[in-house]
């Protein structure tokens, strides 16, 4: 069987990971995608040398979400027992927006096809998300009589706002790209072929900033969510307290002086 999530380090610190299987339309309610998800973000987080990731999916769609073969099939997630269920809930799919939510490193969803459902919530799990033309997003749900059961609730109105959020998860409807691009969903659209490289210019714009700086700035982006202002003004002061004395902030200041390019090293 082909790895179902492929990992690739490329150049000056920015790393792709590739759901793969294209055959399933990347389904990723099935235990192997999630434990290969979890071990990408592992070893992203642990990656001393990555700066920013890129996550697309192989084949025509970004994700389909859920496994609705296993589904129809009484399958998959769902278990006779209603309480084993919500075990398979916590300890599978749930443990994915906490891993993002966790990661240090920004990561931008490259979204190439339609992303249903789970897949949908899997780009707002990233921090930035731009799509091809050919993309579409769905929180679908009700369509098959179910919820978002894994945090889309959460992610997806703090993305969109409230009253949008509530229109794609109440109705299920799709909205095409350009319509994800009017409300927020996606920062920009792009010709299908051009998507990757879209991205990776994205990325190139974040990997030339400080590693350390970046890390900081996307904890605090994400605890802002959440958090009162007070919490996030005590946060911010004490990472600034560290960002003071790293060597990147220091030849920052002395290459603006000096009036040439700084040269970053991650210290």
């Amino acid at each position: 069987m082909t790895e179902a999530v492929l990992y690739h380090a490329g150049d000056q610190g920015i790393v792709t990971l590739t759901l793969n299987r294209p055959e399933l339309r990347n389904a990723i309610s099935d235990e192997d995608m999630v434990l290969a998800l979890l071990a990408a973000l592992d070893r992203l987080q642990n990656d001393r040398s990555a700066r920013v990731a890129i996550l697309t999916g192989a084949g025509s769609a970004f994700s389909s979400g859920g496994n609705l073969k296993k589904m129809g099939s009484g399958g998959g997630l769902n278990d006779p027992q209603p309480v084993r269920t919500r075990l398979n809930y916590r300890n599978g799919i749930q443990k994915l927006p906490l891993a993002f939510e966790a990661l240090e490193i920004p990561v931008i969803a490259a979204v190439n096809g339609p992303a249903i459902g789970a897949g949908c919530d899997l780009t707002l799990m990233c921090d930035l998300r731009i799509a091809s033309e050919k993309a579409s997003f769905a929180e679908n749900f009700v369509k098959i009589g179910l919820i978002p059961g894994d945090g889309g609730t959460w992610l997806l109105p703090r993305v969109v706002g409230f009253s949008k959020a509530s229109e794609m998860a109440l109705t299920g409807e799709a909205v095409a790209a350009s319509e994800a691009r009017a409300i927020g969903l996606v920062s920009d659209v792009v010709p299908h072929g051009e998507l990757l490289e879209a991205a990776h210019r994205l990325a190139l714009r974040i990997a030339v900033n400080p590693p350390y700086a970046v890390r900081m700035t996307k904890r605090l982006l994400r605890e802002a969510w959440a958090s009162k202002l007070g919490p996030v003004l005590e946060m911010a002061a004490s990472m600034q307290a560290l960002a003071h004395h790293t060597a990147d902030h220091h030849e920052a200041v002395a290459a603006l002086l000096e009036k040439r390019r700084p040269k970053f090293v991650g210290e």
